[in-house]
């Protein structure tokens, strides 16, 4: 491709439900790939398909990619020059090109019913044939415009016999296919059948459209899964029939997703067992009442998971984990995207997530914090909030996982470890937490961490016990347990009172 000319990809997913997280990738792929290059990042719905067809998929789509930055420079919500972005609404533009290829003697017209379609299939498998399928062998033996007299095609057509337009591979020819990951692929045309290309509803299938669609919209470059490389071949001989073969897009076929074993290609069934999400965002099926669990709503950033999504498959060949997306697009290649499949491993996903999180502002984690202590009844300013998101982020994975460890906060312990009770509680822990407690009636509010422990080393001091040996007790005093986050700060967040009271609960029930 040459230099001067623009670069320009699309996503093209197919709206039969919720965009499986490797959809989400090949877009990821495709907008990095454009950016890099100044390039467009196109939206274009392949629903040629409208049996398939499922309401708020479109929708979704259009949201997933939203949330995790993806831009969109021309096609569906946005428009542009080739609108419309939706096959269904381009079912003329595709008529004319099959018409081409069956006035061209590239394609035909084939009226076999299904029962007809059936038996071929049953005499291919007693006959031990390698494949059932419709090709240059059996179509000799089919009802299509290749066998019949042209006035019998006429008088079918003019009836309303259901027919559908076939593609008409040549039967001794090596279709070759140079792609950008995985090098060229040569594929003999005695293995690929006579796809259909319009059929009987008068909609194109994917095959087609695809092709048409990508020639008018002057796509460059298909970054798709490694799905349809089987398919690319056929897609090539399209190319070449209708004539556009010199302006063909350069394919590169992303590997596969693999289960978290690296055995097989990752499925939803395999994230139900493992307990983790493989759409980006929550979906509820419109057709019966299950919910499909979501990145967004498991409390995964969108930064992490983009992050996430960008190794799975490509490498940038140094030891740098943590990419914004602008250094994402800065470091993208398909020179450096792996051929082999890449496992899923979502603990990679929840290691991203903590380091992301990690570095969110503690003001904006507390609006959370604020607003599930609200649903429990507990009022939370907003500063002791900010105060518990920066104590907390660095022990948890989740942002919502910082309230359910935050109970310490808004509450004495109800009860006291056993185990640290009988180790650690003993008359020296009683003697200088006491100090403690009454030195604390003396000091001032606000209490802060810097004046706890200045005040903790006085009381300590004063009584001839060494600090170190009564820690665990007095942690176990303020929050029931014998380890935990700073304890000098867990002081500050609750306040001198709470502590004074916490401090002689302790006292009087152990």
């Amino acid at each position: 491709m040459p230099e001067s000319s623009e670069i320009r990809v699309r996503f093209a997913p197919s709206p039969t439900g919720p965009l499986h997280i490797g959809g989400v990738r090949t877009a990821l792929y495709n907008y990095l790939f454009a950016r890099k290059h100044g390039g467009k990042m196109l939206l274009r719905i392949e629903d040629t398909d409208q049996n398939r067809f499922v309401p708020g998929a479109e929708d979704y789509i259009v949201e997933a990619l939203k949330w995790v930055g993806i831009e969109i420079d021309e096609g569906l919500t946005v428009g542009g020059p080739h609108a419309p972005y939706r096959q269904s609404e381009r079912k003329a533009i595709y008529r004319q090109y099959a018409d081409q290829l069956v006035s061209e003697g590239k394609a035909y017209f084939a009226f076999d019913t299904p029962e007809e379609l059936e038996a071929m299939r049953k005499r291919m498998e007693e006959a031990n044939a390698p494949a059932a399928q419709y090709n240059s062998i059996t179509r000799l033996q089919m009802k299509n415009s290749l066998t019949l007299k042209p006035e019998e095609v006429s008088a079918l057509i003019d009836s309303g016999a259901p027919y559908v337009i076939r593609l008409k591979v040549p039967r001794k020819e090596d279709v070759r296919l140079n792609d950008l990951i995985r090098g060229w692929v040569v594929v003999h045309s005695s293995q690929i059948d006579d796809k259909v290309l319009l059929k009987s509803d008068g909609m194109p299938t994917y095959h087609l459209a695809n092709i048409v669609d990508d020639h008018l919209m002057g796509i460059t470059h298909v970054i798709r899964g490694e799905e349809w490389l089987p398919s690319a071949p056929l897609h090539v001989l399209l190319y070449r029939f209708l004539g556009w073969e010199s302006t063909m897009p350069q394919f590169a076929h992303l590997p596969l997703l693999l289960k978290p074993d690296g055995n097989g290609k990752l499925s939803k069934r395999d994230a139900d067992l493992g307990g983790f999400p493989v759409f980006p965002l929550e979906w509820k099926d419109p057709f019966s009442d299950t919910v499909a669990r979501g990145f967004r709503e498991d409390g995964y950033l969108p930064e992490a998971l983009v992050n996430f999504l960008a190794f799975l498959g490509w490498n940038p060949g140094t030891e740098q984990e943590m990419f914004t997306m602008d250094e994402l697009i800065q470091a993208f290649s398909l020179e450096q995207i792996n051929k082999a499949g890449a496992r899923f491993d979502i603990q990679k996903a929840k290691w991203f997530n903590h380091e992301y999180l990690r570095q969110q502002p503690n003001e904006q984690l507390a609006e959370a914090i604020v607003s599930q202590a609200a649903a429990d009844g507990i009022n939370c300013p907003p500063e002791k909030a900010a105060k518990i998101a920066g104590l907390l982020k660095e022990r948890v994975n989740f942002a919502h996982e910082i309230y359910a460890e935050s109970t310490v906060f808004f509450q004495s312990p109800p009860g006291y470890d056993p185990a640290i009770v009988a180790a650690k509680w003993n008359d020296e822990a009683v003697r200088a937490l006491t100090a403690f407690k009454d030195a604390l009636t003396s000091v001032e509010e606000p209490l802060t961490a810097e004046m706890a422990k200045t005040t903790l080393a006085n009381a300590t001091t004063a009584v001839g016990i060494k600090q170190g040996k009564i820690m665990q007790a007095l942690r176990l005093a303020i929050t029931g347990v014998g380890a935990g986050p700073d304890l000098m700060i867990t002081l500050e967040i609750i306040g001198r009172q709470d502590a004074i009271d916490r401090l002689q609960k302790a006292l009087n029930e152990l």
